[in-house]
């Protein structure tokens, strides 16, 4: 008896996988907020510290490569959008793209390092500055990674069929966390007002936008769409200390109970625990792990190389760039520069939000055609994770 259930198990998982369905990205939007800022206007919109210029600016812009970026505010510091509302005009767009309405919408999974609010999610906030009616929200709360939790969970809805229509968003309102306010009178900041590298060298290097993508069961029937053939996430964080983190000191960020919701926000702030960090030095101890998932998903055969047409790999900075490549080059895993897609020295590091923002730039620039076949390529610094996509133009 037992055997024949067994039997019978099999037989109903073989008929499920054959009744999943293709899924398709009919539709991409992004938007940028305000005007495109250069280099020399940066301190203009984020503030300086202690009212002087940083002493690492310049440093963090050679380092990165960035040479503009938005911001969602104005010099003064006033919001010139929520997060929320930058969310949800990338899904408008990305609809419009799709040829659908947001009546048609039914699945939203939106992402961000840190939405508007503490509580509720940030999907909630998204649907509500939509103006959407009922439909199933998930919010996916990481950091650059989170971008392609929101796309798995969109295409598996999509693939075995719950939506017809399934929209990811991922947003980013990072300016707002590098105004003075964040730094000053705490210990980020040294007696003659110079603020830690690890939290100074952000402030140069992210920025505000969004994005979104639209997936549904058929390609639209005009123009490109894309297949998604699989999304794969890796998370290490079994293996590494924080790397990108907000709600604790550096010293003990590992600590779970030394986090900023058990000392109170006063205290908390005092202590430097509610800044964004960055450890550079763990940084390139994780690039090295990111490489080694993507040897992996190479040996297995996830990934060949030579079938790939156009990468879309998101990094923080033009260096981690280059050292990504020097530490591909010399196996079987490189694909070639020229086939590298970025959007990061023109429209900077976009957080979550960047694949999005780079893939409507890729498939608005003509560059692809179909049949090609494009990977994107997530790492996230947060705690040591990466997401790949593989995409095939139709």
């Amino acid at each position: 008896m037992i055997s024949g259930l067994c039997g019978a198990g099999r037989v109903a998982k073989v008929r499920a996988m054959s009744m999943l369905r293709d899924v398709f990205i009919t539709g991409t939007g992004a938007v940028l907020p305000g005007e495109r800022i250069g280099n020399d206007r940066m301190e203009d919109f984020i503030g300086r510290i202690g009212g002087r210029a940083s002493a690492v600016g310049r440093r963090a812009l050679r380092w990165n490569g960035i040479e503009g970026r938005h911001y969602a505010l104005t010099p003064d510091g006033q919001p010139l959008h929520s997060n929320a509302s930058m969310c949800a005009g990338a899904v408008r767009a990305a609809l419009d793209e799709a040829g659908l309405s947001l009546g048609d919408l039914q699945h939203l999974g939106a992402a961000a390092t840190q939405g508007d609010y503490l509580v509720p999610g940030h999907a909630s906030a998204v649907q509500a500055e939509l103006g959407a009616g009922p439909l199933e929200a998930f919010s996916y709360q990481s950091v650059c990674a989170s971008a392609l939790m929101a796309a798995k969970g969109a295409w598996l809805s999509v693939r075995v069929g719950e939506a017809d229509v399934a929209a990811a968003c991922a947003g980013e309102f990072s300016s707002r966390w590098f105004r003075p306010a964040f730094y000053e009178g705490t210990a980020l900041v040294d007696e003659k007002g110079r603020a830690r590298i690890e939290a100074d060298f952000l402030r140069f290097t992210l920025s505000d936008g969004a994005g979104a993508v639209v997936m549904e069961p058929r390609p639209k029937p005009d123009g490109l769409s894309l297949k998604v053939e699989w999304i794969d996430m890796t998370s290490l964080a079994g293996r590494f200390d924080p790397c990108m983190w907000a709600g604790s000191t550096p010293q003990a960020r590992a600590d779970m109970t030394s986090a900023w919701s058990h000392a109170g926000p006063a205290a908390a702030h005092a202590a430097g625990a509610v800044a964004l960090l960055q450890d550079f030095e763990l940084l390139k101890i994780v690039i090295r792990a990111w490489i080694g998932v993507w040897l992996e998903k190479v040996d297995a055969g996830r990934i060949v190389p030579d079938e790939v047409d156009h990468l879309l790999c998101h990094y923080s900075a033009r260096s981690l760039r280059q050292e990504i490549v020097g530490l591909l080059e010399s196996t079987a895993a490189m694909i070639p520069e020229e086939k590298w897609f970025t959007t990061l020295a023109d429209s900077g590091n976009v957080g979550s939000a960047s694949i999005w923002v780079m893939l409507d730039a890729f498939l608005k620039s003509g560059r692809g055609k179909r049949g090609d076949r494009v990977l994107c390529i997530v790492p996230e610094s947060g705690r040591a994770m990466i997401g790949f996509m593989m995409l095939e133009i139709v």
